[in-house]
């Protein structure tokens, strides 16, 4: 199928289908949950020796894998490369954003982007296998729509000092 070709198959109603977890390659499964678990705050639901770890922020039995079983000491994919631009984590507050800012400053993990989307605010950091990683919260949905039902998202840089109001 070209970019241009749509399929002809219909849709699922969003409410019957949903992104249900994230199964990552990293290169060293204890640095993965020091960042995955300690400073992201994820629970590790189950381990599986050193070379799989599932992990949940709630009852779910996991919203994320990070495993070794093809990455095993491997290299991070060139700047280039396709593949996952970055997981997003979604968190209930802005106060529970705060939270995490204060985590990432205290284990020294360097934000590349703090970025205002409009419906939501949003943090970008690297996990130490290089992936992309999201974290933000949402504004109440009632803000996320203009008058004419147009979504007013955007992208305006904002310092990431203000989470730690």
């Amino acid at each position: 199928m070209t970019e241009t070709e749509s399929s002809t198959s219909p849709a699922l109603k969003p409410e019957r289908a949903r992104v249900g977890h994230v199964n990552l390659k990293v290169a060293n499964l204890d640095r993965a949950l020091a960042f995955y678990e300690g400073v992201l705050g994820l629970k590790i639901t189950k381990r599986i020796g050193d070379v799989a770890a599932f992990l949940a922020f709630g009852g779910y039995h996991h919203d994320i894998c990070v495993n070794t079983w093809q990455s095993r000491d491997g290299e991070p994919p060139k700047a280039n490369a396709t593949g996952l631009f970055h997981v997003a984590f979604l968190y209930a507050s802005r106060s529970d954003l705060a939270d995490v800012h204060q985590r990432l400053k205290a284990a020294h993990i360097e934000i590349d982007a703090t970025v205002d989307h409009g419906v939501s605010e949003s943090m970008y950091v690297r996990d130490p296998d290089q992936n992309g990683v999201e974290l933000y919260w949402d504004r109440p949905s009632k803000l996320w729509w203009d008058d004419a039902g147009q979504l007013k998202m955007g992208h305006k840089p904002m310092d990431p000092e203000t989470f730690g109001l």
